[in-house]
């Protein structure tokens, strides 16, 4: 359902989360190697969730990304307005590009419902929230 820059963008939002804060910043080989993505990929993704302030970063000797309390407490749904925009959440179940109301695909009910639930899931998501289910174990950002 997201691209994947937007799942990327979450990833390393979570890690970062997880793992960085003001005093100790998350360096990208960091990040890349444990979400599993490419650096020069991971490198611009960065860069939206930077410019949109949902990520914060430091150059030079001990810089690095890190999240600062506002930026630990926003919604999933930031992250993937930044990356994605809005038209995840209704765009058509079976790729059409005109699906409405008046004249619907074969899917649109039934999936109306599950872009309605997973708008849900994200906009009461916070980053924290994913980042404390991943530092207790009960959740992982990729593969062992």
């Amino acid at each position: 359902m997201f691209s994947k820059s937007c799942e990327y963008a979450i990833r390393a939002a979570i890690y970062i989360s997880a793992e960085g804060s003001m005093e100790k910043k998350i360096g990208i080989d960091d990040i890349c190697e444990h979400i599993e993505a490419p650096k020069h990929f991971t490198a611009k993704i960065l860069q939206i969730l930077t410019r949109n302030k949902i990520v914060s970063s430091q150059k030079g000797v001990n810089g690095g990304f890190y999240l600062d309390k506002k930026q630990n407490n926003k919604p999933l749904i930031e992250i993937v307005y930044a990356t994605d925009g809005s038209d995840v959440f209704c765009g058509c179940g079976i790729g059409l590009k005109e699906c409405s109301e008046s004249e619907p695909c074969p899917l649109h009910e039934k999936f109306k419902g599950i872009r309605a639930n997973i708008r849900s899931m994200v906009e009461e998501s916070t980053i924290e929230e994913m980042a404390k289910k991943l530092t207790k174990g009960n959740g992982f950002l990729r593969v062992e």
